[in-house]
């Protein structure tokens, strides 16, 4: 399974964004999706998840602020981002855990997004 993300760059703060991230199979059979972020010099952190019947957490510093879906019939997952702060700034990546078909089940990771808030 191939996960590719897109939407990320440079936005001012208080702006917005929408990430993409588009996989090659069906998301249908995944279990879980999620954003995370990844700042220099710290460690990779959960942003949001949501489930395959659409439940979803977010991290507490994100909450009100930014907002997670998913397109079954796209296969696409989304994190929008509204009134961005510097502190958002990271390198975001989508991940999919595939539950089935058996050759599939495993955990998925894109590439990375560069998202920049400026102050």
């Amino acid at each position: 399974v191939q996960l590719v993300e897109s939407g990320g760059g440079l936005v001012q703060a208080r702006g917005s964004l929408r990430l993409s991230c588009a996989a090659s199979r069906s998301i249908i059979n995944t279990n879980v999706m999620g954003w995370y972020r990844q700042a220099p010099g710290k460690q990779r952190e959960l942003v949001a998840s949501i489930s395959s019947g659409a439940s979803v957490t977010y991290a507490e510093s994100v909450k009100g602020r930014f907002t997670i879906s998913r397109d079954d019939a796209r296969n696409t997952l989304y994190l929008r981002m509204n009134n961005l702060k510097p502190e958002d700034t990271a390198v975001y990546y989508c991940n999919a855990q595939y539950d089935r078909p058996f050759s599939l089940k495993g955990d998925y990771w894109g590439q990375g997004t560069q998202v920049t808030v400026s102050s």
